[in-house]
């Protein structure tokens, strides 16, 4: 009888010392995962938006005369917008326009859309990236929190790192324990609390899979999680193969800011250099002419030299992955220096590129979009469940946090499983120390005003 009263009671503080830690965390993060869920969710048909509100600019009616030749499409930009040229696309698709990017005297960059056909420029708007439009590029960067630099990408590192947590947790106070009411259903009383914990934990529970997914996928773009996953790919020989660069001379300059878009795994290796740094640039219709020669996919994009000693770069990120590609062409002899398919990558690396297209709503068309704009509904929606429970269940005038068991054996064994997570994590392991030290702290202070009085 005694061991089963201990063992019921440590089963309750540890049920009160996971709540606690799952209010805490959720109520931080609740704002980010908003965030995130929203623009994600409306960054996942950046085309298809992009299509409507540029349709003027994007979309061309289809002619029976043959395309006219890159440089009288470049020339035609050039004209109407002076300046020089730093990126050409040629059009994707029958019925959409080629891009030309300029780079103005004053320093501006301006993305102008050109009829393939007529060579008319059909408008512009400032270069956007690989996210296309300035509408666009606004969302994306609401979403990465670019605003505010190099902190933006730690906080939304520690937001993925605390939500995988949050599904763990979450799962485990879902566990039904002889529980029949909302557990895959939700109770339909809406003037109670019950319908918004059912809503919460219901919506959770299946959309748990798929929240880990996206928080993974998410995490090669951040900067201290990332940049490890990076290096311990590469020196296990799973992700860039070693050598592709050792019989090429290189610049100072990753790939990644040279060109928009480039393979996750290829943006810190650096830039080839052309052969010499002197003679006569190939011209862009034989460069063009070469790159569609090798089998690159529609919808790639060209950059051009901006140094003498630079190189030609074409690459594609297609909705079909397996599609990828990397070509850097000497500027002066037109001759391919290296060229980089998604198969040539090791496991890790192929791993990443598939995780991020999903991601990005990419690799499986239309169903893919709709499942992860689902998932972002739910995000929004478990969210929003949170808040109401919480702000009715608490008393007034108090934040009305779970309480803390007072048998700290038990939360100090889950404080030890969350510190082995955090090395996983370092950012989230970071912030657990914080809020354990703050929570030790305002516990000890606690006990010794009580013990005063």
């Amino acid at each position: 009888m005694e061991t089963t009263t201990r063992r019921t009671g440590n089963a309750t503080a540890l049920y009160r010392a996971v709540w606690r830690w799952h209010f805490y965390a959720g109520l931080l993060v609740l704002p980010f995962v908003i965030l995130l869920a929203t623009t994600g969710g409306i960054y996942l048909f950046k085309d298809e938006i992009a299509n409507i509100s540029h349709r003027n600019e994007r979309l061309v009616e289809v002619t029976g005369q043959a395309p006219r030749p890159p440089s009288a499409l470049v020339a035609s930009a050039l004209q109407m917008h002076p300046g020089t040229l730093y990126a050409y696309e040629p059009a994707a698709a029958p019925n959409r326009s080629a891009i030309v990017k300029v780079a103005g005297q004053d320093g501006t960059k301006n993305t102008v859309y050109v009829n393939p056909y007529s060579a008319q420029v059909l408008g512009s708007h400032p270069d956007s990236g690989a996210s296309g439009t300035p509408v666009m590029k606004l969302v994306r960067d609401l979403h990465s929190l670019a605003y505010v630099g190099w902190l933006g990408n730690r906080v939304i590192e520690a937001v993925a790192g605390w939500m995988i947590l949050l599904v763990i947790t979450g799962i485990y106070l879902w566990w039904p324990r002889g529980q029949k009411g909302g557990v895959v259903t939700i109770r339909n009383r809406p003037a109670r609390r019950v319908f918004w914990r059912d809503t919460h934990a219901v919506t959770g529970i299946f959309a748990s899979g798929f929240i880990v997914f996206l928080a993974m996928t998410g995490l090669p773009w951040s900067g201290v999680w990332g940049a490890k996953f990076y290096d311990l790919s590469y020196k296990a020989g799973l992700g860039m193969p070693d050598g592709y660069w050792s019989k090429l001379p290189v610049s100072t300059q990753p790939v990644g800011d040279a060109i928009d878009r480039a393979p996750w795994i290829m943006e810190q290796q650096p830039m080839p250099v052309s052969g010499t740094a002197n003679g006569v640039p190939v011209k862009l219709d034989d460069i063009v002419a070469t790159v569609e020669d090798l089998g690159i996919a529609a919808g790639y994009a060209l950059r051009i030299p901006g140094r003498a000693d630079g190189v030609f770069t074409a690459s594609v990120y297609p909705d079909d992955i397996t599609q990828e590609r990397v070509i850097h062409l000497d500027q002066y002899t037109g001759e391919v220096l290296f060229d980089m398919r998604l198969n040539e990558l090791g496991a890790l690396g192929q791993a990443a590129e598939w995780g991020i297209s999903i991601h990005m709503g990419q690799a499986f068309g239309l169903l893919n979009q709709v499942v992860l704009l689902l998932v972002c509904v739910a995000m929004i929606a478990m969210s929003i469940a949170a808040g109401v429970m919480w702000w009715k269940r608490r008393p007034a005038g108090s934040l009305g946090a779970p309480q803390m068991p007072l048998d700290w054996r038990i939360p100090r064994n889950v404080l030890l499983i969350a510190i082995a997570a955090g090395v996983f994590f370092p950012l989230v392991g970071l912030t657990l120390l914080v809020a354990a030290a703050l929570e030790i702290g305002a516990t000890s202070w606690s006990r010794l005003r009580t013990a005063r009085t």
